[in-house]
């Protein structure tokens, strides 16, 4: 623990650390802190949502799907839940 000049002592943490370097990093060279995402990250993005809608589309369109969604709609039409 280190002193500085006034009535309370300074402390170092383990926040004011973190908070100093995350500082510095911002106010550093531009090439550090990369804003966005590039061409093959959208790609990569674009490719996995493509992907997810896949397995969505296969998963709601299946006769299990089917019958466990008419299942449902007729055990709340008859006011069985």
């Amino acid at each position: 623990m280190s002193t500085s000049p006034g009535p309370f002592p300074r402390r170092t943490s383990a926040h004011a650390v973190l908070g100093r370097a995350l500082v510095a990093w911002w106010r550093g060279p531009r090439e550090w802190r990369d804003r966005g995402m590039s061409t093959a990250e959208y790609a990569v993005g674009t490719l996995a949502a493509v992907a997810f809608a896949g397995v969505l589309y296969a998963a709601v369109t299946s006769s299990a799907a089917r019958s466990a969604v008419a299942s449902l709609v007729q055990r709340a039409l008859a006011g069985s839940f």
